[in-house]
């Protein structure tokens, strides 16, 4: 899909292209593919890499034309990884701006209608990429919100029972973290690479490159906070698994402990020798008795050693 934005007080949605103006590119099909590659002439590994899922946030230029990849977060229908990363290409020359993403995002949808509220200017193509940089960073915050409340929701169900279930969630919340962690670390790294090109030196807003810093920077600590305390969280329910365990193996033991002393009472008594019992009419109950008192006997030590 191939939407146009041209700039006027925010960005407004335009039916054709026009000098100047933002082309918005989401899964394209064949025919919006050969739109880019043979009418904008964009070049075709700028649009192969953009294609890989796994692309590392850069800054690369061919042929007068510069591709910025920035990866920007979005929500995933696959319920084994809830939230996860996508590259967004940023490719332009001249008078020409094209973003392309291979997965439909909210965040791109948000941007335009925040500049038509705030009825923000974009300057120029530098100052674009540096707001949906500042805008991914603030949606990367809208998402660890969302993933906070799945800690908690975790972490009170596995208050009232520890089961498979509530430890693979919090798996499934911690890779997405690992994915946010590694994805801010590479904005990060672009951000700083944009801001200290001499090409663009006096160009760039201030500001706006103090706000995108402080929203990277706030977003990376929210990640890391969350991912450690994630983490001491499955460590210390691994703890109380294990010692959940050896609770049950010491009360397992007791039992087996407490029901093999009527066994060897009654083995005793049963073999095929005189006993002083074999003649008594109340030697079975006699040995029931010295069984059951034997048995208690145990029972009262095992529960003043809080073995049982």
């Amino acid at each position: 899909m191939i939407t146009f934005y041209k700039n006027n007080n925010g960005l407004l949605q335009t039916e054709n292209s026009e000098n100047n103006c933002w082309i918005n590119v989401v899964c394209p099909n064949r025919d919006e593919t050969q739109y880019l590659l043979q009418e904008l002439q964009v070049p075709e590994a700028f649009y192969n890499d953009i294609e890989d899922f796994d692309e590392r946030p850069r800054i690369e230029t061919e042929n007068g034309w510069c591709l910025i990849i920035i990866r920007i977060p979005f929500k995933s229908n696959d319920e084994k990884l809830p939230f996860s990363t996508v590259p967004l290409g940023l490719i332009f020359k001249d008078d020409v701006f094209v973003s392309l993403c291979f997965q439909q995002t909210d965040m791109l949808s948000d941007f335009v209608l925040y500049t038509q509220r705030k009825k923000i200017t974009v300057k120029n193509h530098f100052d674009l990429v540096l707001k949906l940089l500042l805008s991914s960073s603030v949606w990367f915050q809208k998402y660890l919100k969302h993933i906070n409340q799945r800690i908690k929701l975790a972490e009170h169900n596995l208050e009232k029972s520890i089961k498979n279930e509530e430890l693979q969630a919090l798996l499934q919340i911690e890779k997405c973290l690992v994915f946010f962690i590694t994805s801010l670390k590479g904005n990060d790294i672009l951000f700083h690479r944009i801001k200290n090109l001499k090409s663009q030196a006096g160009a760039l807003d201030p500001d706006l490159l103090e706000d995108v810093e402080i929203e990277l920077r706030q977003a990376e600590e929210t990640t890391n906070v969350y991912s450690n305390i994630l983490t001491g969280m499955m460590d210390a329910y691994a703890s109380v698994i294990s010692n959940n365990l050896n609770i049950i193996m010491k009360k397992l033991t007791s039992i087996s402990i407490i029901l093999m002393i009527p066994t060897l009472v009654a083995s005793l008594y049963g073999m095929n020798v005189p006993n002083n019992l074999q003649g008594n009419p109340f030697g079975f109950w006699i040995i029931l008795l010295i069984s059951l008192i034997i048995s208690i006997f145990g029972v009262f030590m095992f529960k003043k050693k809080n073995l049982f």
